[in-house]
């Protein structure tokens, strides 16, 4: 039994990044010699075990052959007879398909370190078309590794792959697991490019393929097209290190443009009450976790009346923090803003432009939350008041709050 480190771990070590986890293929073993030197079983469709001190994952050296659709649709053969080639033979690509020996020296069949040295993402053989997933992958090292281009022959067995159905069989949860790692990368956007190109982006989320190619009014929007706006300010969220919630809010921010009359080009008007049905069909066809569901929902319609707060009355911008619900949910409603702050610096030349809405609605919250209920409450039952009496008072306690701050010109 010979132990082999694979995957990430020596990718990452040969690009001198830090080593996250470190995963381990056996080569000449069957699953009773890992048990016997104390490895503990875990895998459910082929053979996978923990070291028993490191906990670090080990499984054993196996091919795989395509047996039906989608990315489940394989047969898995794990025996000491197949060799450290044929197991890095079925891997996504050339960069994840090196391993390196007990005694340090690289084992590099496939060209990995010469992809990682020419910045190439690409297959490591036609096997790549078999497994759907491997797609979404790909994107999502694309995010990671942003300077890497994608191989013209990879590109092309990519796009193959969906005309022929392929990624149709993706189920849900398989789709946000991945989807969501690239969101959080240092380039999101670079996922969704390479998904657009390969035409995955049009069978996975066809709501956010339509938003390319149409256009914005170039006074707000120097990029005018909407699809590169949503590149933009999903470079913006990376940019602030906005989590997966705010990421998630951005990606469906605009989704109602994609409906917008060709009429009414360059405007979009409703584009914000538009959106909430997309943004909602999207979040359940990907079975998002409910918080970022909510918190994109909440984005797509009321981020235009937050760019707007500057100018609101006290009236109105308590309207709009119920609304938003940020009385009860004050972290929600400050991610809400966040989002709202990438969307305006998602803009060709405003990287950096100031918004100063975001404080200004901070600031109100903060004046409404600082309303003492309770007091007003008892106050308003010692004088024999009941029911919307009290909430009256209170509303009205909180309405004075927002006219005694100061104008926002002073900010």
């Amino acid at each position: 039994m010979q132990m082999y480190l694979v995957g990430g771990a020596v990718r990452d070590a040969l690009l001198g990044l830090p080593v996250q986890d470190r995963d381990w293929v056996a080569v000449g073993a069957d699953p009773q010699a890992l048990l016997d030197a104390g490895y503990l079983p875990v895998g459910k469709d082929f053979p996978v075990f923990l070291h028993p001190k490191t906990h670090e994952e080990v499984a054993l050296a196996r091919t795989e052959r395509k047996t039906g659709s989608g990315y489940r649709g394989f047969q898995v053969h794990a025996a000491p007879d197949v060799t450290l080639e044929q197991d890095l033979a079925r891997r996504d690509l050339t960069i994840n398909a090196m391993a390196q020996a007990e005694d340090g020296s690289l084992v590099d069949p496939y060209g990995g370190q010469r992809d990682l040295q020419a910045r190439v993402l690409r297959h490591v053989s036609q096997a790549f078309v078999e497994d759907p997933v491997r797609i979404l992958r790909l994107a999502r090292f694309a995010a990671r590794f942003s300077d890497f281009s994608v191989a013209p022959e990879t590109m092309t067995l990519m796009q193959e792959m969906v005309n022929n159905g392929e990624v149709d069989a993706l189920v849900p949860e398989r789709v946000w697991q991945e989807m969501s790692r690239g969101l959080m990368e240092d380039r999101p956007s670079r996922m969704i490019e390479v998904l657009r190109e390969c035409g995955a982006l049009a069978r996975l989320a066809p709501a956010l393929d339509r938003l390319f190619g149409v256009p914005q009014p170039p006074v707000h929007h120097p990029e005018v097209d909407t699809g590169a706006h949503l590149l933009l300010v999903l470079d913006q969220c990376a940019r602030v290190q906005a989590p997966l919630t705010v990421r998630f809010a951005a990606l469906c921010h605009d989704l109602g443009k994609g409906d917008t009359p060709e009429a009414d080009w360059p405007r979009h008007p409703g584009h914000d009450a538009r959106g909430v049905p997309l943004t909602e069909a999207l979040s359940a066809h990907w079975r998002v976790p409910t918080e970022c569901r909510d918190l994109a929902v909440l984005v797509a319609r009321e981020h235009i009346h937050l760019h707007s707060s500057l100018g609101f009355s006290p009236e109105a911008r308590l309207r709009l923090l119920e609304r938003c619900d940020a009385l009860r949910r004050p972290d929600r409603f400050k991610e809400m803003l966040l989002a709202c702050e990438c969307d305006v610096r998602g803009r060709t030349g405003m990287e950096n432009r100031d918004y100063p809405q975001r404080p200004w609605m901070l600031q109100s919250l903060a004046a409404v939350l600082a309303v003492d209920t309770a007091a007003i409450s008892a106050q308003a039952l010692a004088a024999g008041r009941k029911g919307p009496a009290i909430g009256q008072a209170i509303h009205l306690a909180r309405l004075n709050a927002l006219r005694a701050m100061e104008p926002v010109q002073s900010m």
